[in-house]
């Protein structure tokens, strides 16, 4: 197995398009072109439209070559099926590397090792493992399942155990809501790397200097595991609806500066002014891109929503290649 050094090098990776389990790692190193890669997060559909919409999303995708997608996993299991199926699918399919989300929540150690299990027999390698939210409330009371786990570094250390996996866990530029304070939090991240996690994605966040304190907490607790990436997560907001699904994803409410240049575009007439606004959030995401791409991050990881119009436009505006004609926003 691979192991991460730094920066922009390896985090763990799976045979492309051909379901086998050969493990190999993440290639968000830089690519020749010198350009930082980028990678999207996919959501489990919920009905035939909704996985019609995410395989459209997911060919457009495949054009633009990301260095990984990911796809997230339903509170308590409610995707488990879907989501595995699908899973399995990108990586038999398509040409992309999919990294799978293991979630805690709701699910006895037992049910735990089988779904790592189905993964494995779908030809998944790599998985972004999480503690999760309760179901029904992201931000109500976590309960740990009778037969389960309390942390996610106990289920880091169940998949590692279980075989030649490659594993991921989430960060938090901001700390986590149940977090007491930053240093917990950044304790709690450095003990999750130690148990063998190599790499992190961040929660979204809308104000870059919360993802470089981070950075920064990481190194000075512990310099080794502070060498292993930390993959920034971004959204671009396409309206004024969508902010408050931004604001449930990253648990924390806007930077009142994002949501004043927002409200701004929106106008203050009687209706919001829809193109102003989603112009507005493709140029946030694409200075914030920027920043980051400058400040040395090793991975841009967008929120698509099943969509790829929006992330392909703040990838145009970077100076990427995008060979895709994106469907819809």
């Amino acid at each position: 197995m691979t192991k991460i050094g730094s920066g922009r090098q390896y985090c763990g990776e799976t045979a492309r398009g051909t379901g086998h389990s050969v493990a190999r790692s993440l290639p968000i190193h830089a690519a020749a072109s010198g350009r930082v890669p980028f990678s999207v997060e996919f959501n489990p559909p919920r009905d035939g439209a909704g996985e019609a919409r995410l395989w459209r999303a997911v060919r457009e995708f495949e054009r633009m070559h990301p260095a990984f997608v990911s796809m997230t996993y339903g509170a308590g299991g409610s995707t488990k099926d879907r989501t595995v199926r699908i899973t399995g699918e990108l990586a038999t399919e398509t040409t992309l590397l999919p990294v799978a989300h293991l979630t805690a929540v709701g699910h006895s150690i037992d049910e735990l090792r089988a779904l790592v299990g189905s993964y494995a027999d779908a030809g998944i390698r790599n998985l972004l493992v999480l503690r999760g939210d309760p179901p029904g409330d992201p931000l109500g009371e976590w309960t740990r399942h009778p037969e389960g786990v309390e942390f996610a570094e106990e289920l880091v250390r169940i998949v590692r155990d279980l075989g030649d996996f490659h594993v991921g866990v989430a960060s938090f530029p901001q700390g986590h809501h149940r977090s007491p304070d930053l240093d917990h939090d950044t304790r709690f991240l450095a003990a999750k790397l130690r148990a063998g996690a190599e790499y992190s994605i961040t929660q979204m966040f809308f104000d870059v200097e919360h993802y470089l304190r981070l950075r920064d907490r990481v190194v000075a607790l512990d310099p080794v595991e502070g060498a292993k990436p930390i993959i920034p997560e971004l959204m671009p907001i396409t309206s004024l609806r969508t902010v408050e699904r931004a604001e449930e994803l990253c648990g924390r409410p806007l930077s009142p500066v994002v949501l004043e240049r927002l409200r701004r575009a929106a106008g203050s007439g009687p209706v919001e002014d829809k193109a102003a606004v989603r112009a507005e959030g493709i140029q946030i995401a694409t200075e914030m891109a920027q920043r980051l791409i400058d400040e040395g991050a090793p991975c841009l990881h967008f929120i698509t929503l099943n969509f790829a119009k929006a992330t392909s436009e703040v990838l145009t505006n970077l100076g990427y290649g995008v060979t895709a004609a994106p469907l819809s926003a």
